[in-house]
């Protein structure tokens, strides 16, 4: 057993054991902050602030996704590490040489790590799209080849996400889409020529809970009015069905939007002219809120 040394004024929050590398949580965290990777690389910590902690915890894992600051190592994950220990923090004690500022008073969880792990090949991100935690499984952090890979939502969406890469049909997985002010997560995003696809897969939960029809009609409404065309397939369809109603339905609406895109997300707005072909007016498609820049 490792030693494992407490800090004055820091409460230890959990110990963790050494665990079974197959049943492991992952945490995809974002690392933003050169001077957080400093740290994890001389002092083999990393903080998240309690208040934003995920649902699914602690992790036995945590994986880091690099943003725009790193430059050539931007957008991917490729350092890792075993948590050994939890202490929960305040910003004082994690940084006690930092002058007074609106977040000294801030408490985190400090993750200490066993040591910090690079990936031989990094997990890369096809888009530069802002993420601030992705819950995994140790199997699909293993596996993983891009960071869609990485979501662990449901079985529904892992078997849609299998056929879709099957057909090379790119999407997104969990797109965070920014409608006035409500924010939305989709469960697939796919970014056509001539417009964007929001699908959504409704379990059997859904199903059980008609309550929520009335919440998912206002949602879609909601999407539809800033240019998004929203499919939904239910669990006997992408179980029984992928290859008699949900590729085909998938397949007919990329092909009438133009095809696939990468372009649409540098301008991100939907313009709609008048027959003379002077625009009429344009809407932002928010397609870009979700973009790491």
């Amino acid at each position: 057993m490792c030693m494992i040394r407490i800090l004055e004024n820091i409460e230890v929050f959990m110990k963790l054991p050494k665990s079974d590398q197959a049943n492991g949580e992952v945490l995809v965290s974002i690392l933003n902050d050169v001077a957080a990777l400093s740290i994890l690389q001389q002092e083999g910590w990393y903080r998240i602030p309690i208040q934003s902690a995920p649902r699914r915890w602690p992790p036995a894992w945590l994986a880091f996704y690099q943003t725009s600051v790193f430059d050539d190592e931007a957008y991917a994950v490729r350092y890792w590490g075993r948590v050994t220990e939890i202490e929960k923090a305040k910003r004082t004690d994690l940084f006690p040489d930092e002058p007074a500022n609106p977040k000294t008073s801030k408490e985190y969880y400090r993750l200490r790590l066993e040591r910090l792990e690079v990936l031989s090949t990094p997990i890369l991100s096809h888009k530069p799209r802002r993420i601030l935690f992705i819950p995994t499984t140790w199997k699909k952090f293993q596996n993983a080849h891009v960071i869609n890979d990485l979501f662990d939502e449901s079985p529904l969406e892992d078997h849609l996400w299998e056929e879709l890469k099957k057909r090379s049909l790119s999407a997104e997985l969990q797109w965070e889409l920014r409608v006035e002010q409500k924010l939305y997560r989709l469960d697939f995003a796919l970014f056509c020529a001539n417009g964007f696809v929001d699908i959504e897969t409704d379990g059997d939960l859904w199903h059980a809970n008609r309550s929520q029809i009335p919440l998912d009609n206002q949602r879609d409404n909601s999407i539809q009015t800033i240019g998004w065309h929203v499919l939904r397939f239910n669990s006997y369809q992408i179980r029984e069905e992928m290859d008699q109603t949900c590729l085909p339905t998938i397949h007919h609406m990329v092909d009438e939007l133009g095809g696939l895109s990468d372009e649409i997300l540098v301008n991100p707005t939907t313009y709609y002219p008048k027959p003379t072909g002077k625009i009429l007016m344009e809407i932002d498609s928010g397609a870009a809120y979700n973009l790491e820049v």
